[in-house]
């Protein structure tokens, strides 16, 4: 996992992500959201719902925590070992929308968090300990927390994008920059 100098690099690095990620569906057909193709273990629709239920959910621990709320992460219906059912609260949740609504809302969703992480002090993103919420066995700082659950995925489901495009029959490089 990388380490960020600032939050202005962490900031940037989720913006140059996010914007990869968000472009992959730009020739992916309304139709074809539902599709699941071999190898490929979620559909489009699936695959952006999973980021808009992960992306929430960070919103939403830190909302939660700044009302004196005690979080239970991930949720107080879902624990880690039942994540299973956790995605498939976020398909059920998001696979309704449109793939171009989803695509807004996790745009209005990552501008949230970008927002977030301005309004954060060094102390408070980098170092472990500062909210409830992320304080694990693991003692992550909060700026991983925001890592695993935006730039990380981004990342890593270009890859799934792809695949399913290859197995679809998109021609595409499946180099990821």
């Amino acid at each position: 996992m990388p380490n960020y100098k600032d939050k202005t690099e962490l900031i940037e690095e989720l913006k140059k992500r996010f914007q990869l990620y968000d472009q992959e569906f730009d020739d992916i057909k309304e139709d074809e959201k539902d599709l699941l193709q071999s190898g490929v273990d979620k559909t489009p629709s699936q695959n952006i719902s999973y980021q808009l239920g992960w992306t929430h959910l960070l919103l939403q621990w830190e909302s939660d925590e700044k009302k004196g709320i005690d979080v239970k992460t991930p949720t107080p219906e879902y624990k880690w070992n039942n994540l299973k059912g956790l995605y498939q609260s976020f398909y059920d949740q998001y696979g309704s929308y449109s793939l171009q609504e989803q695509r807004a809302l996790l745009q209005n969703q990552v501008s949230e968090i970008i927002t977030w992480i301005e309004s954060l002090d060094d102390a408070t993103l980098f170092i472990p300990g500062q909210r409830k919420w992320a304080t694990t066995a693991a003692q992550w700082p909060v700026w991983k927390w925001i890592h695993i659950n935006t730039i990380a995925p981004f990342k890593n489901f270009r890859t799934q994008l792809r695949k399913w495009k290859k197995e679809k029959g998109t021609d595409i490089d499946l180099y990821l920059f």
